[in-house]
C-alpha cells in the first residue's frame, strides 16, 4: 500500500523539481542508484516498467526504501493499462506515470487516492487528463512534443495545469532554466543523470553529485 497521498506526492515533486527516472533488471544496481539519488537529495524516484519481472525488482526497492531511505517516494513509470497499475499499487507504488491517457488507469488510481500522471501531447489531452483527476500531467516525449515553448503556450489557456516533461530534459543550468522559466511543475530526467565508469558500471558518486547539482540549480531558479 502507498505511504503517501497524491497531494503529498505532487507537493514533493514541486518542492524538489527533479524526478530521476531509471530502470535496470538487477535489484542491487537499482538499490545502489536509488541510494545515490537519495544521498544527492532526491525524494521522488520513478522506476520504469520496462523489462521482464520488473514488478519483482520494484517490490524489493519498496522494501529497501521503507527500511533504509525514509521520505523517499517511489513510483512507477511506463505503465499503460489498469491491470499493471493495480499490480504496482499492490506493491506499494506512491504514483503511477504513463506515456498515454487511459481512463481505466485513472479510475484504478483514484479509488486509492494515488497520484496518476498520464502522458499528454496537446491542450485537449491535458484538459481530459485533468477531468479524469490528474493532479500533474506528463508531456512526453518532452522535446518532440514542443519543448519549453509548448509548456509556456499551454500555460496561457490552462494556467492551473501542473506539467512534468520527460524526454529531452538535461541536468544543466541552461536546459533546466528553459523548462522552469516556461512554468513546469517539475521535470523527469533519465540517462543523463546516471553517469557510468569506463567499464560500464554506474559511477555512484557521480550520480549523487549530478543529482545534487541539478537540485541546487532548480532551487536557484526558484529565487
Amino acid at each position: 500500500m502507498a505511504q503517501y497521498s497524491r497531494i503529498a506526492v505532487a507537493e514533493q515533486m514541486k518542492a524538489t523539481g527533479i524526478v530521476p527516472v531509471f530502470y535496470h533488471a538487477d535489484v542491487q544496481t537499482c538499490k545502489d542508484i536509488l541510494k545515490a539519488c537519495y544521498d544527492g537529495g532526491a525524494r521522488i524516484f520513478e522506476f520504469t516498467n520496462r523489462g521482464d519481472f520488473a514488478h519483482e525488482v520494484f517490490a524489493e526497492l519498496v522494501k529497501y526504501a521503507t527500511k533504509e531511505l525514509p521520505g523517499m517516494m517511489l513510483g512507477v513509470g511506463s505503465v499503460i493499462d489498469a491491470g499493471t497499475t493495480a499490480l504496482y499499487l499492490q506493491l506499494g507504488a506512491n504514483f503511477i506515470v504513463s506515456p498515454l491517457i487511459n481512463a481505466e488507469m485513472a479510475k484504478t488510481c483514484n479509488r486509492r487516492k494515488i497520484a496518476w500522471m498520464p502522458g499528454c501531447g496537446s491542450v485537449t489531452e491535458i484538459n481530459y487528463a485533468e477531468e479524469l483527476g490528474a493532479e500533474v500531467v506528463k508531456i512526453f516525449p518532452g522535446s518532440q512534443v514542443g519543448g519549453p515553448s509548448f509548456v509556456k503556450a499551454v500555460k496561457g489557456p490552462l494556467p492551473w495545469s501542473s506539467i512534468m516533461p520527460t524526454g529531452g530534459v538535461s541536468p544543466t543550468e541552461e536546459n533546466l532554466k528553459e523548462w522552469f522559466s516556461a512554468g513546469v511543475h517539475c521535470v523527469g530526467i533519465g540517462s543523463k543523470l546516471f553517469q557510468k565508469k569506463e567499464d560500464g558500471s554506474f559511477d555512484l558518486k557521480k550520480v549523487e553529485e549530478k543529482v545534487q547539482e541539478a537540485l541546487q540549480i532548480v532551487e536557484s531558479l526558484k529565487k
